[in-house]
């Protein structure tokens, strides 16, 4: 795979990006983008299942750690949201809640009591014939009290590492093509 499909990139968040004003103020918003191959799929459904298949196994283990602390503070655990999904039969990709979609975005996030957080999956077109456009994953987050803004201050360098190495790692693998 040629080095310019790898390289994830920190950019701002896209103005046509429904998560860019889904809250009056932030305490954390940045976006990450990589190109993708001509031919990969252009169903941002689809291309987030690939992600959240793909990520690197330390990933797991950084969650089981997230769930085994938070847990005792009394916030949902990745288990919980999981649950919550197969109970409620509400729309749901593993443990984020779907709050929009779009033939070229998909909104994911969760409302806890002590944050907010929204996420895009952004899928934009390229000019150019080689190129299949880029992959856009932006989030946003909205603090509700002081254990939120404690909790993302430990929480968002590893957001950022997990996003990255989740965008490089199915980039390695290979996209989803699109359906003929």
């Amino acid at each position: 795979m040629p080095s310019e499909f790898m390289r994830v990139e920190s950019v701002a968040i896209p103005a046509q990006c429904s998560v860019a004003t889904a809250y009056e103020s932030t305490n954390l918003a940045d976006a990450f983008a990589i190109r993708l191959p001509f031919g990969t799929s252009g169903d941002p459904d689809v291309l987030w299942r690939f992600l959240m298949a793909q990520q690197p196994f330390w990933i797991g283990w950084l969650t089981h750690v997230r769930d085994a602390v938070v847990a005792c503070f009394g916030l949902k655990t990745a288990r919980r949201l999981a649950a919550l999904s197969a109970e409620a039969g509400g729309d749901r990709i593993a443990f984020f809640r779907v709050y929009g979609r779009s033939e070229s975005e998909i909104v994911l996030g969760e409302d806890d009591a002590h944050l907010d957080f929204r996420m895009s999956v952004l899928r934009t077109p390229d000019s150019t014939p080689a190129l299949g456009g880029q992959l856009i994953v932006s989030t946003v987050v909205r603090c509700n009290n002081l254990l939120g803004r404690a909790y993302l201050s430990v929480i968002a360098p590893f957001h950022r590492q997990v996003v990255k190495a989740s965008l490089r790692r199915a980039a390695r693998v290979g996209w989803p093509e699109a359906a003929a």
